[in-house]
């Protein structure tokens, strides 16, 4: 059946809480590697991309930026992150699971990803939680410092899978925080908000998103949200 609804969504602090593991194996990675004490004071993450922090970082910390030492923050940080996933106290946000099963089953919809994790990372997380087989594409944070620029590749990667434009009014990001509604709005996409993550839902309706939602777990009345052309 032909795909109608395209439907992108964030990982950390939509789909699942990894109860601090991402933040974690990446403040290791620095302590272990770099030998930098307390990395991530001041730093702030939500709704930022992998490359936009590790751009920070380097630059307030004054490491030597190349390629090469760029990789070594990398996989220091994705070598890590299994335990800490294993340790911290994570969790699938409520009605999730219920949600992408329900929508998984629907021939006329594409689940892809719109995320700031760096593309190895998000699978991890994904598996560790058991809902990777779930997305075949997606747009990810390890080459971008900033979300719409994500928002662009995960719609050519979609484009290209399918091998067919994908019209406006057809795609639809799912966030937690102002940049996804933003992000949406760069790709002609609807924006649906859940404040399950690190803004409220008194902060997330200044930004205006087609819908807002405390959670997930009205699964019948959020699908029919998604799935609204």
């Amino acid at each position: 059946m032909h795909v109608q609804q395209i439907l992108f969504f964030d990982i950390d602090g939509t789909l699942l809480s990894t109860g601090g593991a991402g933040q974690r194996a990446m403040e290791l990675a620095l302590v272990e590697e770099f030998r930098i004490q307390f990395p991530f004071e001041g730093v702030l993450t939500a709704g930022r991309t992998d490359r936009g922090i590790a751009d920070e970082i380097f630059a307030r910390y004054a490491l030597v930026d190349t390629p090469q030492e760029r990789a070594r923050f990398m996989w220091s940080y994705l070598d890590r992150l299994p335990s800490c996933l294993q340790t911290l106290p994570g969790e699938l946000l409520p009605g999730v699971s219920e949600l992408l099963q329900l929508l998984h089953r629907d021939e006329t919809v594409h689940l892809s990803l719109l995320t700031g994790n760096y593309e190895e990372g998000a699978w991890i997380k994904l598996r560790h939680f058991g809902i990777d087989y779930l997305f075949e594409t997606g747009g990810f944070g390890g080459h971008h410092a900033h979300r719409n620029d994500v928002a662009r590749v995960a719609l050519e990667t979609v484009r290209g899978h399918l091998k067919r434009d994908v019209p406006n009014g057809t795609a639809c990001v799912i966030g937690d925080t102002p940049a996804d509604i933003q992000c949406a709005r760069a790709i002609n996409a609807r924006a649906v908000a859940v404040a399950t993550g690190m803004y409220s839902f008194a902060e997330l309706q200044p930004h205006h998103p087609d819908y807002l939602f405390l959670d997930l777990s009205d699964t019948a009345t959020v699908a029919r949200s998604l799935l609204q052309a």
